[in-house]
């Protein structure tokens, strides 16, 4: 790619993803109680940065927030791990078994979500574990999408061969050879799947509405939900919670983004 198409590739890139962002700040600070603008609108006559603490007013904002970090603090790191060690195993088989577990983990991915719907409202029902936090946490168990787990195979299988065999001549196990090689190596996919599986997580708005009943357990989804049921001339209001809302996964983002793209040119 020639010098100059280089930034500009980045710079549109960067304003497809910034201009939704711009337009929800700008859309927050509006005067309530006015019509939707027509088009665009950079910055409003009168700012009005007292929509963000009015959110708090209509919904429990502060309580949702709380659950949702519940929910990433156990699925994340959980996420990270499972996915690790199916990647790690699907990088470690034998030429034949690899293929075959990479199109389970193909046909895995291309099941609709909203097929399992049902059979785990039903499984999560038996258990008596509808309207907690459980349901929301539990698909961390098995890496949350089998695309994270592709994520691991491919970065472990990039890793040289010879330095599996030469831990094998050492004597480690298979778990001590992911924890002292596969995994210290492969932590730029630890990090991008830790930020991915934070903002779905995060973002997760049909598991709470199928299995949370009660106020106090309501995610942030679900508080955005209830603001959007509020009136037009009130839409502010809305974007203010979407603004809050979009903090924490660009918050994460900013965490582990220089230490991601260092690890990344290391593989």
């Amino acid at each position: 790619m020639s010098s100059w198409r280089r930034p500009v590739a980045i710079v549109v890139l960067c304003g497809i993803f910034v201009l939704p962002l711009l337009f929800m700040i700008t859309g927050s600070v509006r005067m309530p109680g006015l019509p939707p603008p027509d088009g665009f609108e950079w910055l409003p006559d009168q700012a009005r940065w007292a929509n963000y603490s009015s959110v708090f007013g209509f919904v429990s904002l502060w309580s949702y927030i709380a659950n949702s970090l519940i929910v990433v603090a156990v699925a994340v790191p959980v996420t990270v791990l499972v996915a690790s060690w199916a990647g790690f195993a699907i990088a470690t088989a034998s030429p034949r078994l690899q293929k075959i577990l990479v199109v389970v983990s193909l046909v895995a991915l291309m099941i609709p979500l909203s097929a399992l719907w049902i059979p785990r409202f039903v499984l999560f029902k038996w258990l008596g574990l509808t309207d907690t936090l459980v349901p929301l946490m539990a698909p961390a168990l098995m890496a949350t999408t089998p695309f994270y787990v592709l994520i691991f195979a491919l970065v472990y299988a990039r890793i040289p061969k010879a330095l599996y065999e030469a831990a094998r001549l050492e004597g480690m196990s298979p778990m001590a050879i992911w924890r002292r090689v596969a995994f210290p190596l492969g932590r730029a996919a630890a990090f991008a799947v830790a930020v991915l599986a934070f903002t779905w997580h995060w973002a997760n708005f049909i598991d709470p509405l199928i299995y949370l009943s009660s106020e106090e357990r309501f995610t942030v989804p679900l508080a955005l939900r209830a603001l959007q049921t509020l009136e037009p001339t009130n839409h502010p209001i809305l974007l203010a919670g979407a603004v809050i809302a979009t903090v924490p996964p660009v918050i994460a983002f900013l965490i582990v983004q220089r230490t991601f793209f260092s690890k990344a040119l290391e593989v």
